[in-house]
């Protein structure tokens, strides 16, 4: 009896093991989504518009997002580690540096979507291997109880020795800020940006973990002003914080914009869906909604509706930027940065 219940037990688990193996491991046995899409823009944002276009479509869209602490940087390193057995579809990145950089790894695929026609070379990668839309411009927040925002109009005002100790920015060694600084080497050179963010440091600025500290710090009264996104400032402003915005730089070379992009991996599991996602995405109805929501995303064609809290890229002069050229150098301006900001 026990031979035979033994026998009844082997017979099972080889049953199971022959169906685990036609399927190719327990993985494989899920039913695979129609679409996959990795998501470095905030979570509370973008799920609800994803998850009404698969809706409204019947598809079966499977979502993974970044975590705050390493903003797009996660997903990035995903990606790269992924190649050999590509799972992501469409990337959703919110910054462009990232963007270029994979592009230059050829992780990407070329499109050029029909909704992409009227959004501005300057947002569009060259090969048409990632896309921009709504963006975000990197500003000074200031508490109007501690100082005068009509007598800001610069990055160098972090310098300014009357608020030493009451002005902040995140550390460059993630998302926006990364990106700030990368493209503050394409602007001022290697030595001269490095020889900026040193002063920065010796005259007492502080480097805190993100913009949305940056935001906080500001709001509380704790810091009188800091460089952060507009997306971080709305949010102050809708919490009714005693906060102003300034454009930098507008006399001299620009505010520095950086839009989301969107992009087809090379190898996409659902190279079709995944074009079709990125149609819906760069759709002009899509950046208005994102212009509406509480990010505040600034549409990056001037004729998308948006609220009169959110500015236009053509009414402010934008910082000219390279993103291909920054793209292709940016794991070693990361590395200088780490020298500066990591113990």
């Amino acid at each position: 009896m026990r031979t035979a219940l033994r026998r009844t037990r082997a017979a099972f688990v080889l049953v199971a093991l022959c169906a685990l193996l036609a399927c190719g491991g327990l993985a494989g046995c899920a039913k695979e989504p129609d679409l996959t899409v990795y998501c470095a823009h905030d979570q509370v944002f973008a799920e609800p518009l994803i998850r009404r276009y698969a809706a409204d479509r019947g598809l079966d869209v499977r979502v993974e997002f970044d975590i705050e602490g390493q903003k797009t940087v996660g997903l990035v390193k995903r990606i790269i580690e992924e190649d050999a057995r590509t799972r992501c579809d469409v990337f959703w990145n919110n910054e462009a540096a990232h963007s270029a950089r994979l592009a230059e790894r050829g992780l990407l695929a070329s499109y050029d979507s029909p909704n992409a026609a009227a959004i501005p070379a300057e947002f569009k990668d060259p090969e048409r291997r990632w896309t921009g839309f709504g963006a975000r411009a990197r500003v000074l927040i200031v508490n109007t109880n501690l100082a005068d925002p009509t007598k800001l109009g610069s990055v160098r005002d972090l310098l300014d020795p009357a608020y030493k100790g009451k002005t902040c920015m995140a550390k460059p060694l993630t998302g926006t800020t990364l990106s700030h600084a990368a493209a503050w080497i394409d602007l001022l050179g290697e030595s001269q940006t490095l020889g900026f963010l040193k002063e920065l440091q010796a005259a007492g600025v502080a480097f805190v973990q993100s913009n949305g500290q940056v935001m906080r710090l500001v709001s509380s009264g704790e810091m009188a002003y800091g460089m952060t996104d507009t997306d971080d400032f709305n949010v102050a402003r809708l919490k009714g914080s005693p906060v102003a915005v300034v454009y930098p730089d507008q006399a001299g070379d620009g505010t520095l914009v950086i839009p989301n992009t969107v992009m087809v991996l090379a190898k996409a599991p659902h190279p079709e869906a995944a074009r079709k996602f990125v149609d819906w995405l760069l759709s002009k109805e899509v950046e208005a909604e994102l212009a509406r929501s509480d990010a505040a995303q600034i549409p990056v064609r001037p004729d998308v509706p948006r609220p009169e809290h959110v500015r236009s890229t053509a009414d402010f002069k934008t910082l000219k930027v390279d993103w291909t050229k920054i793209g292709a150098d940016l794991e070693r301006r990361f590395q200088l940065m780490k020298e500066l900001f990591v113990e």
